[in-house]
């Protein structure tokens, strides 16, 4: 390799490092935010709202580990695709959570049991076929910002950190011309 590309890849690598490090930042102030809304507003969060929390420290941990590494292009490539399946699976329980929201009113089933409990006494696969099927709390929307609630927030942000971690780690999006 010569020392021109030795160079051009350093630069490549510190770039990825900063904006896998943005991911992290992202991830960690939408936990901060959750977390506001839970303690401070007292916005309890329903099952499904849990796994979404989940999909995003998963996401940051997956950002942090990415930065952190800050592989050459096979690695990063790897990265990429880890978190783009990270933010799909994020995606997937926001996407859920909005279409309860949208079904119509008692056509929901009742919450049952809260989830500590779920998991002291069902098996994990059992949990979570449970709670992805959502509750009646599921429904409810408490909080909405431009007509979005905050489900549908997460779905979008999921979307874009997933096209985002694609674009940084898979392609020549950050090589200069």
């Amino acid at each position: 390799m010569s020392a021109d590309a030795a160079g051009s890849d350093s630069v490549l690598r510190r770039r990825r490092r900063a904006l896998n490090g943005v991911g992290v930042l992202v991830c960690g102030g939408l936990i901060a935010y959750a977390l506001y809304e839970q303690h401070m507003v007292g916005l309890e969060p329903c099952h499904l709202c849990v796994l979404q929390r989940i999909a995003v420290l998963l996401l940051g941990l997956l950002f942090l580990i990415a930065a952190w590494h800050g592989p050459r292009e096979a690695g990063a490539r790897v990265y990429g695709a880890i978190l783009a399946m990270a933010a799909a699976a994020g995606m997937l329980v926001a996407g859920r959570h909005v279409w309860l929201q949208h079904l119509p009113p008692g056509s929901v089933p009742s919450c049952g049991a809260d989830l500590e409990f779920m998991l002291k006494v069902m098996p994990l696969h059992d949990v979570l076929v449970k709670v992805f099927k959502g509750g009646a709390e599921c429904q409810t929307v408490d909080w909405s910002l431009l007509g979005l609630s905050m489900p549908a927030w997460l779905f979008l942000v999921f979307a874009a950190l997933g096209i985002g971690a694609l674009l940084v780690n898979c392609t020549q999006f950050l090589a200069r011309r």
